[in-house]
């Protein structure tokens, strides 16, 4: 079973698809780039208010399922140019301070929506218990 997520405290999506959906014990949102969600336009200012904004996009539809940052097991990462990685992981590592850091992926693309210039997608883990670490050992 899955279940729309949807909130007006993040952007409105703005092409025929969801801004999160709930599938079992996982929530998988949408990529998120730098709307106001009052106003659906993009935010004035260069890539570190971008990545701010993108990043308090992903968690406002994060809380709309009663979810947060350290829910999150993998994000990925869109860039215009990898020249702003630096900035951008710095903002990142700012919002995902948990014990358990999400996987993740950044890739460099040519171009997003909006000629925005950061991109961020993730899935978040609904579930309660986590399964005991695997060691290598034999």
């Amino acid at each position: 079973m899955k279940t729309q997520v949807s909130t007006p405290h993040a952007p409105q999506a703005i092409g025929p698809y969801s801004q999160a959906v709930l599938a079992g014990d996982f929530l998988f949102v949408s990529g998120q780039i730098p709307l106001d969600p009052q106003t659906g336009l993009m935010v004035s200012g260069g890539i570190t208010t971008q990545t701010h904004r993108v990043l308090d996009n992903l968690k406002a539809v994060l809380e709309a399922a009663a979810l947060s940052l350290e829910e999150v097991v993998k994000t990925t990462i869109f860039l215009s140019s990898m020249d702003d990685f630096a900035t951008v992981n710095e903002i990142y590592g700012s919002y995902f301070t948990g014990e358990i850091l999400p996987a993740r992926a950044a890739v460099q693309i040519a171009k997003l929506p909006k000629d925005a210039l950061v991109e961020i997608e993730c899935i978040a883990y609904k579930g309660g218990t986590s399964l005991p670490l695997l060691s290598g050992g034999n």
